[in-house]
């Protein structure tokens, strides 16, 4: 399975492979050295996504001057309940 030793060409392929590799996975069917493969290809897709993410996130950062802050939320009484 040669695209297991390959990094994915984008965020989105990453998460689609891992996606894919899930339902394998949850299927049962896999022998076991086929679901061993499969989950340290899913690590390793894992670890690319969170690092990306976590590139993102930088990014933002130093795009916003550091400054980042919660989006305001409206303000609910006490007592009620969301959506009444």
């Amino acid at each position: 399975m040669p695209k297991s030793a390959s990094s994915p060409k984008s965020f989105e392929a990453a998460v689609s492979e891992l996606e894919a590799i899930v339902q394998e996975m949850e299927s049962g069917n896999l022998p076991l050295e086929d679901a061993l493969a499969r989950y340290q290809r899913g690590v390793g897709l894992l670890r690319h996504c969170q690092t990306t993410l976590s590139d993102a996130e930088q990014r933002v950062r130093m795009l916003e001057g550091d400054g980042l802050t919660d989006f305001p939320t409206e303000p609910t009484r006490d007592g009620d309940e969301a959506g009444a």
